[in-house]
């Protein structure tokens, strides 16, 4: 899709001049009479409006009271100018406009006649950009409320975090700074415009109706695979109605952005992406940069800074290393099994360690769960685990009866010494998490040549792990595939420390930004997003190029 970039927010609208002007005439005669900071009625108005901000009426009482929208200074007019425009614009964050109050905002300017009227308009100001700024910098919703498998830390902050500096910043660069300063979001920013802008004319037309097109076909339902993939930006005009080498491109483009395998084939899965609906892509979208506002870092005034780091987007299926923000290595991996007890969650904490040739010891969930019903049955089933008792020592399993025991009382873990068939494979990557979640090898490969993976019971499986250790090693030591060949020739379990641990973010993203911008698209696999966007909607988000 073809992105209309967004310029620099000069979205000066008639109402917003309006205000300008009745504005700066009100503040101008009344601050002519006397200075607001020392009028009782100003005071008392301003107390009363922000009596349920406590930090925000602490922030103008170290002030003694000084407004920092309400008068004519030069500084004041430059906040003015960017609140208002920052408000009237919200909706390019797919922030529900309306909620920020600007029309009463309006309405206050031009009927305040008093000091006390200044001091409720100083405070509602107040209010509105403290609402907005929140919104736009933290997100919306909270994440644990949505989904109980989204662990995201969201570095929420206090009324005075804003205030502060939105004095010691500069209005226009504090702005500008409030929402992430990520290309991800840019280029989600643009993508919002570009799908809204096809929303206003009527989409992309009439869905395709096949169960598959191949190359060499031609007729009317190549036609109309053509004409969408013409209206979603991913060949030019044409009016061939054969099913050639230009066409099957497309298709592979197009399968590239929707982590698709890009065989040219027009297949049900390819023709089912095709037909998802502008409006939904706009939900996607949406959802994409309110989990961008979840990631704000604590040092947001600050330009993010370079660092190294492992991302597994789940909808994706893939790991990747990033250095400098720049994919390094990728691979692809399985999830967690759409099932309520496998989802894998979403978090972050720091890989500080691999192990060559581990141990799986059974996680008690899968023990009780599952192969203890298997036991009951077979005594013989199996073969590659061993039984361990509470005191640390194998048990001959032939000398237990499994049936005398529920779930609840069986005394016994279960481990598998390490292996080619180990169920961990040949190596898994360490960040200490409370979720017991890591990446790791394994042995059932043909699961990677699937479209959708998610088999797993939550850990993420790695289709090349090797060449993964080796990417990470690469950085502390110049021979990183002997370094890792050597343990693992040991045969035996061992420990290689990173020397410098790494970030893993386990991410869930259905809209996602290639290094050229362009947005694509990935199924909704555990329909978190569908539960994100209906909090969002809840909160007043609507898909809508006018939400005021």
């Amino acid at each position: 899709m073809i992105h209309f970039m967004i310029g620099k927010s000069t979205f000066y609208t008639a109402r917003f001049l309006l205000f300008l002007s009745v504005a700066f005439f009100m503040f101008s005669t009344l601050f002519s009479t006397g200075s607001a900071a020392e009028n009782i009625g100003f005071r008392l108005a301003l107390a009363k409006t922000l009596e349920s901000r406590e930090t925000a009426l602490s922030f103008y009482q170290s002030r003694n009271f000084t407004p920092i929208w309400v008068n004519p200074s030069p500084s004041a007019q430059a906040r003015r100018n960017a609140l208002i425009q920052a408000l009237e614009t919200a909706d390019t964050h797919g922030l529900p406009k309306y909620k920020y109050g600007l029309n009463r905002l309006l309405a206050l300017s031009r009927t305040a006649k008093s000091q006390y009227d200044l001091g409720v308009l100083e405070g509602q100001m107040t209010l509105s950009f403290l609402r907005y700024s929140a919104d736009v910098h933290t997100g919306l919703v909270v994440p644990k409320k949505v989904d109980e498998n989204i662990f995201r830390k969201v570095n929420y902050l206090d009324d005075a975090a804003y205030l502060n500096p939105l004095l010691s910043t500069g209005a226009e660069q504090f702005f500008a700074l409030l929402s992430p300063q990520t290309d991800n979001y840019r280029n989600l920013l643009a993508a919002r415009q570009d799908f809204l802008a096809v929303l206003k004319t009527g989409g992309w037309g009439p869905k395709l109706i096949e169960e598959q097109l191949r190359p060499g076909e031609r007729g009317p339902a190549v036609v109309a695979l053509r004409n969408r993939l013409i209206e979603q930006g991913y060949m030019e005009n044409t009016l061939s109605d054969r099913y050639g080498k230009i066409l099957r491109s497309a298709v592979q483009r197009f399968q590239k952005d929707h982590g698709l395998s890009p065989d040219g084939v027009a297949g049900p899965m390819t023709l089912a992406e095709l037909n998802v609906s502008v409006k939904d892509r706009l939900k996607s979208v949406s959802v994409a940069m309110e989990r961008e506002r979840w990631n704000n870092g604590e040092n947001w005034l600050d330009l993010p800074k370079s660092v190294r780091q492992i991302q597994v987007n789940l909808t994706d299926f893939s790991a990747k290393i990033l250095d400098d923000g720049v994919v390094v290595f990728e691979t692809r991996s399985v999830i967690g099994a759409n099932d309520e007890k496998r989802r894998s969650p979403e978090f972050s904490d720091r890989m500080e360690h691999m192990v060559v040739n581990p141990t799986w010891n059974v996680p008690r969930s899968i023990t009780v769960g599952e192969y203890l019903p298997e036991l009951q049955l077979d005594p013989f089933a199996l073969s590659e685990l061993t039984l361990i008792s509470p005191e640390g020592e194998e048990v001959d399993r032939f000398e237990v009866n499994f049936n005398d025991y529920t779930p609840e009382d069986f005394p016994y873990d279960l481990k598998q010494k390490p292996s080619h068939s180990n169920a961990l494979g040949l190596v898994k990557f360490m960040f200490p998490n409370p979720h017991n979640i890591y990446l790791h090898d394994t042995p059932q490969k043909a699961l990677f040549s699937r479209d959708e993976r998610a088999f797993s019971h939550g850990c993420i499986r790695l289709h090349q792990p090797f060449d993964f250790a080796y990417a990470l090693l690469a950085r502390q030591t110049s021979t990183p595939k002997k370094r890792f060949q050597t343990a693992l020739d040991l045969g035996q379990e061992s420990i290689i420390f990173l020397r410098q641990p790494v970030p893993v973010h386990i991410i869930y993203r259905t809209a996602v930004t290639a290094p050229n911008g362009r947005i694509g698209f990935r199924r909704d696999i555990y329909g978190r997003d569908a539960q994100i966007f209906a909090a969002l909607q809840k909160a007043g988000v609507v898909i809508t190029s006018n939400q005021g």
